[in-house]
């Protein structure tokens, strides 16, 4: 049980000028555990993930997942006022995440010089295609660029078909964890190295390319090539040079996942489908004999599973201590005991643009403190639903004062939630 657990961040403040998934999954994280985060958006439409898979409504649910535990202020910053109430919340602020185009900060004024000058503890974590410096850095990108430009997309998919992508958005999300990380880093050395004068700005600067956070998770690829002269190739549902692992077919339309490929597990394995010539076999006792004859061995497992049901074939394979798995769906997930264990699925009462809310399960937090994930706080805000608040709480504005000076800025009283 968790009830009692202290978020880690809790008293950390984060002001967020991000769009799309990079930087507002660095600041889902931080929010997750505790840390204050202001998500700042333009004037009607805000982040445009509010309308990514937009199915109906005026938000997806893509917007209210990613930015959950957040609060969503309305502020231009193409104007002097926009860009005055930033400067002030950032007096007041941590850090400053931000995954604009380079350069965009700095044509407005709100450049790392700008923001050091009004807090000079401020961490600023900066996500971008191809990183603050280099040939590249003014380039604009997106994650697929991003995964094509850091190796991983020539590595998905069937070796004689052309490269696919994976089903999310993996190359924003790699980079959001490592901005989160790095913020992370740079509060903990903060704090850890305070004295008489605050840390430099250029050590306060976290600098996160997409193109490098993809290339940081593809292994040994760069190594194997100048150490071998190995180019690694697309295998399909394989993983190079490790067998068998693989997706097998059962009779009943499903397809479940087995990962035989450890010594001592696979004479199990080959013992369980009946194949203990496999099992016994000189050549087939590391991964680099089973590699060879993959589809020999592929074949062999495959006509296994295919005369047992998902559910059977996953029975015996447990029983035998053979890691496997279902391949599961969204509905899957949602019936697992092992998630509904762990509080990975949380359910909340959402607009989907149907009338009355409707009950939505959300995904936990990762990772788990005290046994289960902790409780998701809100999922992510109506456009500029806490811009009043905000500037009353940490600017001390009165109403009058924000009225007057942000008129522009935000919308009608009548549209805003309290």
């Amino acid at each position: 049980m968790n009830q009692n657990v202290i978020r880690p961040l809790d008293g950390v403040r984060v002001l967020e000028l991000g769009n799309y998934i990079a930087a507002p999954t660095a600041g889902r994280m931080l929010a997750d555990f505790g840390a204050e985060v202001i998500k700042v958006e333009r004037p009607k439409t805000g982040d445009e993930l509010r309308n990514w898979r937009l199915y109906s409504g005026d938000t997806s649910m893509l917007y209210r997942t990613i930015n959950r535990n957040k609060k969503s202020i309305v502020l231009d910053l193409k104007t002097d006022a926009g860009r005055a109430i930033v400067l002030d919340l950032v007096k007041h602020c941590d850090v400053l995440l931000e995954n604009f185009r380079p350069g965009t900060l700095e044509k407005w004024g709100l450049g790392p010089e700008a923001l050091d000058a009004v807090n000079p503890d401020l961490v600023i974590t900066r996500i971008s295609a191809f990183g603050q410096t280099g040939p590249m850095s003014q380039r604009p990108g997106f994650a697929a660029v991003a995964e094509a430009f850091g190796g991983m997309r020539e590595l998905v998919g069937d070796p004689d078909r052309p490269p696919v992508r994976v089903g999310v958005s993996i190359g924003d999300s790699i980079a959001g964890i490592y901005a989160a990380f790095g913020t992370v880093m740079a509060l903990f050395a903060r704090e850890a190295k305070k004295g008489p004068a605050p840390i430099p700005l250029a050590s306060r600067i976290m600098d996160v390319a997409l193109n490098e956070s993809i290339l940081s998770v593809m292994e040994s690829l760069v190594p194997d090539y100048q150490a071998y002269g190995v180019k690694r190739e697309r295998v399909g549902g394989r993983m190079e040079g490790i067998a068998p692992s693989n997706a097998y077919p059962c009779n009943d339309g499903t397809s479940i996942i087995i990962a035989g490929n450890g010594d001592g597990i696979f004479r199990r394995y080959m013992e369980l489908i009946g194949r203990i010539d496999l099992g016994s076999d000189p050549g087939l006792q590391n991964n680099a004999g089973r590699w060879q004859r993959r589809d020999e061995l592929d074949a062999a497992i495959a006509q296994w599973t295919q005369e047992l049901s998902r559910d059977e074939a996953l029975k015996r394979l447990d029983e035998a201590g053979v890691p496997s798995g279902p391949i599961y769906t969204a509905a899957d997930i949602c019936a697992d005991e092992q998630y509904a264990a762990r509080n990975m699925i949380q359910q909340f009462q959402v607009d989907t643009g149907h009338g009355e809310p409707a009950t939505v399960g959300f995904t936990g937090i990762v990772p788990v403190i005290g046994g289960r994930s902790l409780p998701i706080r809100n999922v992510g805000p109506d456009l500029g639903a806490d811009t009043r608040e905000v500037l009353a709480t940490v600017l001390g504005m009165s109403p009058a004062e924000i009225d007057a000076t942000t008129e522009s800025q935000i919308p009608h009283e009548s549209t805003v939630q309290a």
